[in-house]
């Protein structure tokens, strides 16, 4: 998928925990021989040329494009997996995978892990006996320096930005580069929604962005506008002790 994933497992690692970690990496090459823009044999690929069609496909091509348009519906069309008119649905599918490899690890018996992928993460359980995961969110406009970190059990975190990788997030109803906040990163249970919400999110903008995630409770939002201002809602879990509104270090 054109990125790094990392697997972070805090339980005893039994046979069944390491045969788990196989086929999660199993999982995920499968993915991206199935979804991958950049494979010309994908299904996906295949999809868009008018190859075959979704019928013809293993079952999570239809899992994931119905996913794809229940994140448009919930975004009034900010999260789309038809940029510019063709097919891709790779703002979601990452978190998605992700998402599944970390109940393969989940459904051996790893219940404290953090599957990362490309800085998006699943987080299950705790870092260790009584203390959350802590993860730190990298200022957009400061390299090397940390805005905030976010703590919290069983939860997903994404973030969308043009920090790593500029402007490529498209408007989905101009099919331009859309040129939203500095950064979005959203927290909620599912990094399945999350990371396709924080995509839509930075699309919107900061106004929208905020008005979105109030009329949304079971998800939190920070955002950093190009300007250097930052908001995060009510609930956003960040410590305490590391927050710097302005960009601490």
């Amino acid at each position: 998928m054109g990125t790094v994933f990392s697997f972070d497992v805090r339980d005893r690692p039994t046979t069944a925990v390491r045969e788990a970690l196989d086929e999660a990496v199993g999982w995920l090459h499968h993915v991206d021989a199935v979804f991958s823009t950049y494979r010309r044999d994908s299904e996906i690929s295949r999809i868009a040329r008018g190859d075959i069609t979704v019928s013809d496909c293993p079952p999570e091509v239809a899992e994931v494009l119905a996913l794809c348009e229940a994140a448009a519906a919930a975004t009034d069309g900010w999260f789309t997996h038809t940029p510019g008119g063709r097919l891709d649905p790779s703002g979601l599918v990452k978190g998605w995978a992700t998402e599944r490899a970390s109940q393969i690890l989940y459904d051996a018996g790893a219940r404290n892990t953090c599957v990362n992928g490309g800085g998006d993460l699943q987080l299950r359980g705790e870092a260790a006996p009584g203390t959350p995961w802590r993860v730190g969110i990298a200022h957009p406009l400061r390299p090397g320096r940390i805005l905030t970190v976010v703590t919290g059990r069983d939860l997903a975190v994404a973030t969308s930005g043009t920090a790593e990788r500029g402007h490529h997030i498209l408007d989905p109803h101009t099919g331009l580069p859309a040129m939203g906040p500095a950064s979005v990163t959203v927290t909620g249970r599912h990094l399945t929604h999350v990371d396709a919400y924080a995509t839509a999110l930075f699309a919107m903008g900061p106004a929208a962005a905020r008005a979105w995630t109030r009329a949304h409770g079971g998800y939190q939002t920070l955002v950093v506008t190009s300007a250097d201002d930052v908001w995060q809602s009510e609930h956003f879990p960040a410590a305490d002790d590391k927050w710097r509104a302005r960009g601490g270090t």
